[in-house]
């Protein structure tokens, strides 16, 4: 297992300063770090199949920040997307990145995000949540809403 930033699974660079992928090994964590990252935000469960259960301790150890904003996959809530963008403003200033299991949840929340506060266009926002995925009918009903609500 290579520690490339780029092998850690569904990797996806947004910009100079926000990355996303699914669940890092611990010696990945180190390749954030060494790539500049300084907040690392978990939307997965503590119980996911592949979690570490010292993650919190793993990148602080690294000196980064760690967030976790747990997202159940059946139910994501506007709460956990609200949330979202708070740390994400919040961190504007910073490298941020940004991973759950596989990078499903985090490339929705991160369309959310750069639609609702960067303001970038949906084609090009769509582009980087389908090199992922697209989205099953739980999560594109639940990305309306937060589109509809933010109205």
């Amino acid at each position: 297992m290579s520690n490339n930033i780029e092998d850690i699974y569904n990797f996806l660079k947004i910009s100079d300063s926000m990355a996303t992928s699914g669940q890092p090994t611990k010696e990945q964590f180190s390749a954030i770090k060494q790539a500049g990252y300084q907040t690392v935000v978990n939307l997965a469960l503590a119980e996911s199949t592949n979690a570490l259960p010292d993650e919190k301790q793993i990148v602080e150890a690294q000196d980064m920040q760690y967030v976790h904003i747990p997202v159940v996959w059946e139910k994501p809530t506007l709460e956990n997307v609200n949330e979202f963008f708070s740390v994400m403003e919040a961190n504007t200033d910073k490298k941020v990145f940004v991973h759950c299991a596989a990078n499903m949840r985090v490339s929705a929340f991160m369309y959310l995000y750069r639609r609702l506060h960067e303001c970038i266009s949906e084609e090009d926002a769509k582009k980087d949540l389908q090199k992922i995925w697209v989205p099953n009918e739980n999560w594109q009903n639940f990305m309306n809403q937060v589109i509809d609500n933010s109205h």
